[in-house]
C-alpha cells in the first residue's frame, strides 16, 4: 500500500511536470481568462465547498483542536467570497513572467537579457487553512507553474472540493490539464514521498506551524523556501503617540490572534511605562487577552501571568501576550533579536532618529514603523494573495506574491559570435 502511495504521488507530480511545461509559454490573457473564470466556478460552489468544510470542523472539534485551529480551518460565505475575490486581483497583476530584470550589450556585439521565468512545479505542503489551496492555486498559475497542493488531513473535504472546481474551471478555460492538483494521501507518508520527488518537483512551500516547517526542511531533497513562524513585537517608544500607541497594539494583537502577523510581543520603554502600561493592560484585557508580564507589567494588573524565557520565545495564536519593560531603543533591539522568528516587528515613535536605528538593526522580513503588525500580508502588499511569508534570505523574504514564484534564465544573442 505504502508503494502505491508513492507512486500515485509521483505519478502527481509527472502529470504536473507535463503541464508546467504547456504553463509556462501561455500569453497573460490565457492565464486572467482561467483565474476569473475559477473565480466564478468557486463562488458558484459555496454550498458545496460549506457543506465539505462542516465535516472538517465538526471532525477538528470531536478530535479536540485548539480553537486557533479551528478559526484557520473554518470558511464561510464571507471567506469563500474573499477568496474569490483574490483570484480575480491576481487576474487583474501584471504578469512577472518574461518581465526583463536587466540587459545590456557587451562591447563584442552581444545581446544579454535577464528575464522572468516559472519554476515548474511548485508544491504548497500546509497545514488546516483551505484558503491557502486557492491563494496558492492562483498565485502559482498566473505566475506559470502547475500548482501541487498538499493541505493537512484536518481539511482533506475542504481541499477536495475546492481543487475539483478551481481543476475543471481552469481546463474548461483552456489551461492544460493536471495544471492544479491535490497530492494523494491524508497523512504524513504522502508528503515524505513528495519531498523526495526530485527531478519531478521544482520547489516546495510549507507553510504552517515550526513543527511542518521544520520537517519539510530537514527531509526534503526538493529546494524549499521556508515560510517561518510569527513571533512578533512591537516596541512603544518614549516618544510614541500613546493614543496611537494603543491603537496598534490592540488591533496588532486581537483582530484575528491566529495568524502569523498578530503582535506576539509587547516592549514598552521604562520611561512612559508608569502612564502606558496601565492603559494598555485595561485595553487588552477588556477585549480578553491574557498577559504574561515581567514585573513592571505585573504590577498594573493582579490578572498578568509571570512571563518565562518560553513566553519570549512563543508564538501563542491566541489571545496571550508577553509584555516587558525595556530600558530604551537598544534593549528593545536585543530583546528581538534574541528571541524573534524574523517575521515582523514594529516600533511606534515620533523620534525619525530612533525609527531609523530600529529599522536598521532589527533583522526581520518586514519591520513597520507606526503601523500594526497585521499590515504583514501580500493582500495588503498590493500582490492580490500570498503564498505565504518568507523568512529566509534567499530570493523571496516576506509576503511572496507573484515575482517570488519566478526564477530567471538568461538569453543570449549574437550575430556569429564564437569565443
Amino acid at each position: 500500500m505504502t508503494d502505491d502511495l508513492e507512486q500515485q504521488v509521483r505519478a502527481a507530480a509527472t502529470r504536473a511536470r507535463v503541464a508546467a511545461a504547456e504553463l509556462a509559454p501561455l500569453a497573460r490573457a490565457r492565464k486572467d481568462s482561467a483565474l476569473l473564470a475559477m473565480a466564478d466556478a468557486l463562488a458558484g460552489a459555496t454550498d458545496d465547498v460549506l457543506r465539505a468544510n462542516a465535516v472538517d470542523v465538526a471532525a477538528a472539534r470531536a478530535a479536540v483542536t485548539p480553537p486557533a485551529m479551528i478559526d484557520r480551518l473554518m470558511l464561510s460565505a464571507e471567506r469563500i467570497d474573499g477568496m474569490a475575490a483574490g483570484l480575480r486581483d491576481i487576474a487583474a497583476l501584471a504578469d512577472p513572467v518574461g518581465e526583463v530584470v536587466r540587459g545590456y550589450t557587451r562591447p563584442n556585439g552581444l545581446e544579454v537579457r535577464q528575464i522572468r521565468v516559472p519554476f515548474g512545479v511548485v508544491a504548497m505542503v500546509y497545514e488546516a487553512r483551505p484558503n491557502v489551496t486557492v491563494d496558492a492555486a492562483g498565485l502559482a498559475l498566473k505566475s506559470g507553474n502547475a500548482a501541487l497542493l498538499r493541505g493537512s488531513g484536518t481539511a482533506h473535504r475542504s481541499n477536495e472540493v475546492l481543487v475539483d472546481v478551481l481543476a475543471i474551471a481552469a481546463e474548461k478555460a483552456g489551461l492544460p490539464a493536471d495544471s492544479i492538483q491535490l497530492v494523494p494521501g491524508t497523512d504524513r507518508a504522502s508528503v515524505g514521498y513528495l519531498l523526495r520527488a526530485r527531478g519531478l518537483v521544482d520547489l516546495i512551500i510549507p507553510r504552517g506551524g515550526a513543527g511542518l516547517i521544520n520537517y519539510v526542511v530537514q527531509n526534503s531533497t526538493v529546494p524549499v523556501i521556508e515560510t517561518g513562524v510569527g513571533n512578533v513585537h512591537i516596541y512603544v517608544d518614549a516618544d510614541a503617540d500613546l493614543d496611537m500607541a494603543e491603537r496598534i497594539v490592540v488591533n496588532a494583537k486581537v483582530s484575528r490572534p491566529s495568524v502569523c502577523n498578530a503582535a506576539e510581543t509587547l516592549l514598552v520603554h521604562r520611561a512612559i511605562a508608569e502612564e502606558f502600561v496601565p492603559r494598555v493592560v485595561r485595553a487588552l484585557r477588556a477585549d480578553g487577552v491574557v498577559l504574561h508580564g515581567d514585573e513592571a507589567f505585573a504590577a498594573a494588573s493582579p490578572d498578568v501571568v509571570q512571563a518565562t524565557d518560553e513566553d519570549w520565545g512563543r508564538e501563542y495564536l491566541s489571545l496571550d501576550m508577553a509584555t516587558r519593560v525595556v530600558d530604551d531603543v537598544d534593549a528593545a533591539i536585543a530583546h528581538v533579536r534574541t528571541w524573534s522568528t524574523g517575521h515582523t516587528e514594529a516600533i511606534v515613535t515620533r523620534n525619525l532618529d530612533t525609527a531609523r536605528r530600529f529599522v536598521a538593526r532589527v533583522d526581520s522580513a518586514v519591520v513597520m514603523v507606526n503601523a500594526s503588525t497585521r499590515f504583514t500580508d501580500g493582500g495588503e502588499f498590493g500582490f492580490g494573495a500570498e503564498i505565504g511569508i518568507s523568512t529566509q534570505k534567499m530570493h523571496a523574504r516576506g509576503p511572496m506574491g507573484l515575482t517570488e514564484l519566478t526564477s530567471t534564465k538568461w538569453i543570449v544573442t549574437g550575430d556569429g559570435h564564437i569565443r
